[in-house]
């Protein structure tokens, strides 16, 4: 089975629980800086990898006006802040690849949008930069069609690959997970994390923006968990109702310490009972 190493972090889908955990776009310095340091907090004594993830750009927001973020130069900036202040790895997405080798001097992972993940040239660019490429399962792809991403990737000379699931459009405005996904794409040996906080997106359903049902972030992580992953993906915000990017489906900041404890027990549970067997 697969592992990565990152750091002093082992990531792989028997390993102790990676938490990619931080927010949609970064928003300020004070909103960043607030949501990092309760994830800090509530991993420091748990069985946790914590990595850090924020957005420079929402290069695929839903309308023209909405807000995309504070750009690659300030967002950079934000994000090895986090990195100094909390000693932490951090992840963030690219769009193009020119960006990718920049993005590289900062970031420890570097995560494909899920839209872009068969952009032949943005692969290829993300690939060169040698570091962990996540890639996020599209809306549209099944897991077995994974295999041609990773593929893609190796053949640029790139084989430190973790797939990320995200859920599958289910109709209009929903989307679903199906748990068989975690286990196929765990057949192609590579860490598997579940993005819960975007599996629980109503793309699109709020009209000019997407909605979310960020209440059932426990139930659908702790499913997710129980296929015996590498781990979780989950974004917060101080004040949800307010944040500038899919606020519908980030939990309040005030919630990490349960959320997190929670789940790095049931984490903890499952992969006990999968190695005594």
């Amino acid at each position: 089975m697969s592992i990565l190493k990152l750091n002093n972090l082992n990531i792989g889908n028997l390993e102790t629980m990676t938490l990619m955990g931080g927010v949609n776009v970064l928003e300020s310095d004070s909103i960043v800086m607030n949501v990092a340091e309760k994830f800090a907090e509530s991993t420091r004594n748990l069985n946790v990898n914590w990595i850090f993830k924020g957005s420079y750009d929402k290069a695929n927001r839903s309308s023209i006006s909405s807000f995309r973020g504070p750009g690659i130069e300030e967002g950079l900036r934000m994000l090895e802040k986090v990195k100094s202040q909390f000693h932490v790895p951090v992840i963030t997405d690219i769009h193009e690849p020119s960006q990718a080798e920049q993005v590289a001097e900062v970031a420890d992972v570097i995560q494909i949008p899920a839209f872009l993940c068969r952009q032949t040239d943005l692969v290829v660019a993300a690939a060169k930069t040698k570091k962990i490429i996540q890639f996020k399962k599209p809306q549209f792809l099944s897991a077995t069609e994974m295999k041609n991403v990773i593929e893609k990737c190796s053949q640029a000379g790139n084989s430190k690959i973790i797939l990320c699931e995200r859920g599958n459009s289910f109709g209009y405005n929903n989307l679903i997970v199906d748990m068989i996904n975690f286990q196929i794409m765990k057949e192609l040996d590579v860490p598997v994390i579940f993005d819960a906080t975007h599996s629980l997106q109503l793309p699109g359903g709020l009209g000019h923006a997407a909605d979310g049902r960020r209440e059932y972030l426990l139930p659908l992580a702790r499913a997710g968990l129980s296929q015996c992953i590498a781990g979780l993906f989950i974004e917060a915000h101080p004040d949800p109702d307010n944040a500038k990017c899919d606020g519908p489906c980030a939990i309040s900041s005030d919630e990490i310490p349960k959320v997190v404890s929670q789940l790095a027990d049931l984490d903890d549970f499952i992969k006990n009972q999968v190695r005594a067997n």
